[in-house]
């Protein structure tokens, strides 16, 4: 296994990191004996660094996650696990959701605790309420001993939040699709010139660079002088970049695992030639030329007067025609821009005010486009799917405040 060094602390982690946002399902729910197989593989093969949350699985991930590092595991890795500011209120949440954590872990300390999914609104609303202090209060008393933020904005808003704190790490969606769009090639930059350690998500959005491959991208990748699957192909592009210290797999099947092993063996930074590089830039404009919108992210069209995120509306409405039997995109959508977790950013907000097209670099009539993304990603009855969706969500983070213990007063 190949190890890089989280440059604050000089910490050693493997290249690969174990992901547990897509575990493997049998009858309906997740196959626990099949997931602790492979998580016990990966570790036993070099693994340390295993990323988890409460959102995954709706609650199960963290509770597997602890079962498959009994029997002395859990002294061989990092468990990262993430803060919902969703389900944040006050400070007094923040306390209580990491005491649980804690307990459901079966741990006193998480090695690496994240705010999970930050954007603009997110942040400003978590900052507000004072997890800062928060989180040198839990390093402090030795609850987690790394922080750090998962992003999901703007360039600017991933800036603003590396300077606000003296944070040990980052994670970022990376791939070579998403090398200009949220924080991109220019924010693993950023955060690796302030010395941290950057983890990658969705190096092969979620899995769709490497199944489901359309015809032309195939004939690209079959034209080169090295074989190799798309999704080792993916994953070397990421590798390749020296200021990426972790790339996440959400591995669920035992073959994929043991090429991810064997291909983090290898891949170093800059250990792809200048005709791998160039092979991969066509494998991307050819993935480009699939798009029904040409924007590139560069969110000069941001902040929009009506709270549309344009950017990432364009992105995921792009996905469902990259990506057509994968239904995630839709999901992504509505738990994003419909307001579940953040404020309501969805393409049917867009009052045709025309500001966004005018100082688009790209020309995209984007008005009208977000008409389109409107009908295709929402279509009849979007507010009645978010306010759903929110009911259930509502219902979930009430039976898990039941179960967080209460913070001692005095």
């Amino acid at each position: 296994m190949q190890y890089r060094t989280v440059p604050k602390t000089g910490e050693r982690l493997s290249a690969l990191g174990f992901g547990l946002m897509r575990l493997p399902q049998k009858n309906g729910g997740i196959d626990e004996e099949r997931t602790i197989r492979q998580i016990r593989r990966a570790i036993d093969a070099g693994v340390n660094y295993l990323d988890t949350a409460p959102l995954y699985h709706f609650g199960r991930s963290e509770p597997i996650l602890a079962r498959a590092l009994s029997d002395g595991y859990r002294e061989k890795v990092n468990i990262a696990t993430k803060l919902p500011p969703w389900a944040v209120r006050n400070r007094s949440d923040m306390d209580q959701i990491l005491e649980a954590q804690l307990k459901t872990l079966g741990t006193n300390q998480i090695d690496y605790y994240l705010l999970h999914s930050l954007a603009r609104e997110s942040w400003a609303k978590m900052r507000s309420l004072g997890v800062l202090d928060f989180l040198n209060d839990a390093k402090q008393a030795g609850k987690i001993r790394n922080a750090g933020f998962s992003f999901h904005g703007d360039t600017a808003t991933f800036k603003e939040i590396v300077d606000s704190y003296g944070w040990e790490f980052c994670q970022i969606q990376f791939n070579y699709l998403d090398e200009v769009t949220q924080a991109g090639a220019e924010g693993l930059r950023y955060a690796a010139s302030h010395n941290l350690a950057v983890i990658v998500m969705e190096p092969l959005r979620g899995g769709n660079l490497a199944k489901s491959v359309p015809a032309g991208v195939q004939t690209l990748w079959d034209s080169a002088g090295v074989k190799r699957s798309p999704a080792e192909w993916g994953l070397r592009w990421v590798w390749n970049h020296p200021e990426v210290t972790v790339v996440l797999s959400g591995m669920n099947d035992e073959a994929d695992i043991e090429e991810n092993l064997r291909t983090a063996e290898s891949a170093l930074p800059g250990g792809l030639s200048m005709a791998e590089l160039d092979l991969i830039g066509r494998v991307r404009d050819t993935y480009r030329s699939l798009m029904k919108v040409g924007c590139t992210g560069c969110s000069y069209c941001m902040p929009c007067p009506a709270g549309v995120n344009i950017p990432e509306c364009f992105a995921l409405y792009n996905s469902v025609y990259l990506f057509p039997k994968n239904r995630d995109s839709k999901l992504l959508y509505l738990a994003r821009h419909g307001g579940l977790i953040g404020e309501p950013a969805f393409a049917g907000l867009c009052m045709n005010c025309g500001k966004c097209q005018k100082i688009c670099p790209q020309h995209i009539a984007v008005p009208d486009r977000l008409k389109e993304v409107s009908k295709i990603m929402e279509g009849h009855g979007f507010k009645f799917k978010v306010k759903v969706a929110k009911g259930a969500f509502r219902v979930y983070d009430a039976i898990t405040r039941l179960k967080r213990p209460k913070k001692r007063s005095g």
